[in-house]
């Protein structure tokens, strides 16, 4: 590792969060606990609204294609009123959740609910989106280049938007010139990086991805992208034939920019 120049045709950079501006340790010790922790206090508050119900509803759906697999949580309708019944129901929900979690699925229906229990609670002070304290510099002066500067992440671009929008370095949001997640396709998918080029404007090979995952950094580098592979405290090992195949940063700072001499 060391500087790793950024070759000439590259016009965007893709940030993924987890792993690569954000401690895995921030996602997995703060955010998913968060979640366990609050789901069922947030679906009785939030219950009777318009957003809560679509969640539900998202989530219902999701249920139904999931009812093959081993530990599937159906999420019952309001079969009456009553205290009682709605509280089967929420549990049925929070079940669902916790199972969903437990096997780290992406799906949209998951992760737009835990991006509106996020909300509540960045909004109240209880969380603030952490990043690793290069990021911020590199990026402001990435942006003086003149490169844009987009997220790529499996969280919600609501969700994206809360840690950056909430982080311990303020709002930074205006750093960021868009956000994709998973309704543009899966990170191990190839068609998804073309989809992201086609939606910023330029070719694949005009953007430079960064990630902590050698399955997404393939998946982009097949759709013609440039990758690089960042190695952060907590991230997972990688093996001798990732180290020597990928370009390898520990730091924002080691991407060296031509257009910036």
């Amino acid at each position: 590792m060391g500087a790793l120049p950024v070759p000439s045709e590259v016009r965007a950079i893709l940030l993924d969060i987890e792993g690569t501006t954000t401690p895995i340790a921030f996602v997995q010790e703060t955010l998913f606990p968060y979640i366990k922790d609050n789901v069922k206090e947030y679906l009785r508050t939030h219950w009777e609204e318009e957003e809560c119900q679509r969640d539900v509803g998202l989530l219902r759906k999701q249920a139904l294609e999931d009812s093959s697999l081993e530990g599937a949580v159906l999420i019952p309708l309001e079969s009456g009123s009553g205290e009682e019944e709605l509280e089967r129901v929420i549990q049925a929900v929070v079940d669902n959740v916790h199972w969903q979690m437990s096997l780290d699925r992406k799906n949209t229906a998951l992760k737009q609910l835990q991006g509106h229990i996020w909300r509540t609670a960045y909004a109240a002070g209880h969380v603030k989106g952490k990043v690793f304290e290069d990021v911020v510099p590199a990026i402001r002066k990435w942006r003086e280049a003149g490169m844009k500067v987009y997220i790529y992440s499996s969280g919600s671009i609501e969700a994206q938007k809360l840690l950056f929008g909430y982080s311990t370095e303020g709002d930074i949001l205006e750093l960021f010139d868009g956000h994709f997640d998973t309704t543009v396709g899966p990170k191990v998918e190839s068609e998804s990086y073309r989809r992201i080029a086609a939606s910023i404007g330029c070719a694949t090979n005009n953007i430079l991805f960064l990630t902590d995952v050698p399955r997404e950094a393939n998946a982009a580098e097949e759709a013609n992208a440039h990758v690089a592979v960042v190695i952060r405290p907590g991230n997972a090992g990688l093996t001798d034939d990732e180290k020597s195949y990928y370009s390898l940063i520990s730091s924002f700072t080691e991407l060296f920019l031509p257009s910036s001499t």
